[in-house]
């Protein structure tokens, strides 16, 4: 957190000297009155300098939008990110001729760079905010495997008569497997281990 301390012969003088020190704007900024200086005799005995403090505010969405984006340009593969917020839930969308870099195997990379960037988001912001990086509708693409998946699985279950554990995901992939098999009344799921791989396992109901 940036934090300047400063003086002047008013708050605004004071203000201003503490802007320029942190070479940003007043409305990016939380100012705090220490002191609000004096005026001596004749303007020089026993005067009293203005004292402020101010602390830059940081945008949570801008700050993790630039950390995403110097990470992608470190891996080789620049991007654009299109921003959509509902309430405390943030959506990036990234495009860019190497996104499949940034996919990764099963979204592996994408997962870790979400997981990432939401660790950044919630550094800066004054409510917990979650996060989804998607690129190339690759969510969709990746809920309609997972919910194939969790069906598959639950026959596995059912006819091995055993636990079936499934690779570790983010919680929201989680979801939509917890989703897909809750209707399904001859199989139960739960989560387990910690994250960042905590995983789901689909065990058969006892008759």
């Amino acid at each position: 957190m940036k934090q300047v301390t400063a003086t002047g012969q008013t708050v605004e003088e004071a203000v201003e000297s503490a802007l320029a020190q942190l070479k940003t704007t007043k409305d990016r900024t939380d100012i705090a009155i220490i002191d609000e200086g004096k005026k001596g005799f004749l303007g020089i005995f026993g005067s009293r300098p203005a004292v402020v403090k101010v602390t830059v505010i940081h945008d949570p969405l801008e700050e993790a939008k630039k950390f995403l984006i110097q990470v992608s340009e470190k891996m080789g593969a620049p991007v654009e990110i299109e921003v959509r917020r509902d309430g405390k839930q943030v959506l990036f969308i990234l495009t860019g001729e190497k996104i499949a870099l940034l996919i990764g195997k099963r979204g592996q990379t994408l997962n870790s760079l979400q997981y990432l960037t939401q660790l950044v988001i919630n550094r800066f912001s004054y409510q917990y905010l979650t996060l989804i990086l998607d690129a190339e509708d690759y969510r969709k693409r990746r809920n309609e495997t997972l919910i194939q998946l969790a069906h598959r699985l639950a026959q596995k279950a059912l006819k091995s008569g055993k636990d079936v554990a499934l690779e570790p995901m983010p919680s929201y992939e989680r979801k939509v497997i917890h989703t897909a098999l809750s209707e399904n009344t001859r199989v139960k799921t739960f989560s387990d281990g910690s994250e960042p791989h905590r995983f789901i396992v689909i065990t058969p109901k006892k008759a």
